[in-house]
């Protein structure tokens, strides 16, 4: 759920739970913690930790930002280079497609994948009339197996979890076995195969590359994003949550709360609560 689930809801909904258990605890044990909070220093103590934590949490994100900007500032003959290999990518991917078709996402690339991948590993089994019964037998599980594997890949419509999810089914996905796989099974036919043969396992090899490639291509993409989303967010919550917990740290010093109850709690636990929920919404 943390990972699949929309996380400004997942959060909410902690921050929620977090503040509403300081309420509940105050409501049945009232006098001991109004005794317990009273002891300002010690709360004190632990809403400037709480801050040196937030403080810390920016200096963080602000060094990712800045490792993934060096990334994307290389030299201009790196830039040429990802740029020359993006587009060969993109050419050798667009030969897979049917026409109209553009896989510019993960879910439209597993799909094409899915599909391209189990067409060829079915194209196998036309040449296995001359080959010896074990040896066909194998080949057909394998076909059966990679076509099972790749359906699951390309079953994308009713996933939940956005973007993530659907890359997460590409993640998960084991080509490398396949690959090895595919070519025990070529070797295993040797000379007696014919060239249409080879070249079949050729061409099912190849698109498991192609898709190895095409993987990291946009996992590499969906984290840029996630780290340059990530870290507006933080910097968009902890900043002023920098500031409540400042100011709630100046005020119990103070003495300065506000003058107001909540279901019939004293002002120090509601505010005390909101303070302690605020610091940890980062």
């Amino acid at each position: 759920m943390l990972l699949e689930a929309n996380r400004m809801a997942v959060t909410g909904a902690l921050l929620t739970l977090v503040f509403g258990s300081f309420l509940l605890l105050g409501t049945v044990w009232t006098f001991e913690m109004q005794n317990l909070l009273t002891e300002t220093s010690t709360v004190q103590t632990v809403l400037n930790t709480l801050l040196s934590g937030m403080i810390l949490l920016v200096s963080i994100v602000v060094s990712i930002n800045s490792i993934v900007l060096s990334h994307d500032m290389s030299a201009l003959n790196n830039q040429e280079d990802r740029i020359e290999g993006t587009m060969e990518f993109r050419r050798n991917l667009g030969e897979l497609t049917r026409a109209g078709e553009s896989p510019s996402d993960p879910g439209s690339f597993l799909t094409v994948m899915s599909r391209t991948i189990r067409e060829r590993a079915q194209r196998l089994d036309d040449d296995l009339d001359g080959a010896e019964a074990a040896l066909a037998e194998e080949v057909r599980e394998y076909v059966s197996s990679v076509a099972e594997t790749a359906g699951q890949l390309g079953d994308v419509e009713d996933t939940s979890g956005a973007e993530f999810a659907v890359l997460w089914k590409g993640i998960e996905f084991q080509y490398g076995a396949q690959i090895e796989q595919s070519r025990q099974l070529k070797r295993s036919f040797g000379s007696d195969s014919s060239g249409e043969t080879a070249e079949r396992f050729d061409r099912l090899i190849e698109a498991f590359e192609l898709f190895a490639i095409g993987k990291e291509y946009f996992k590499t993409l969906y984290y840029t994003q996630e780290v340059s989303r990530l870290s507006q967010t933080l910097l968009v919550i902890t900043l002023p949550a920098i500031l409540i917990n400042a100011s709630t740290i100046l005020a119990i010093n103070a003495g300065l709360l506000p003058d107001f109850w909540l279901l019939g709690l004293p002002p120090l636990q509601t505010f005390v609560a909101a303070a302690f929920t605020v610091s940890l919404a980062p």
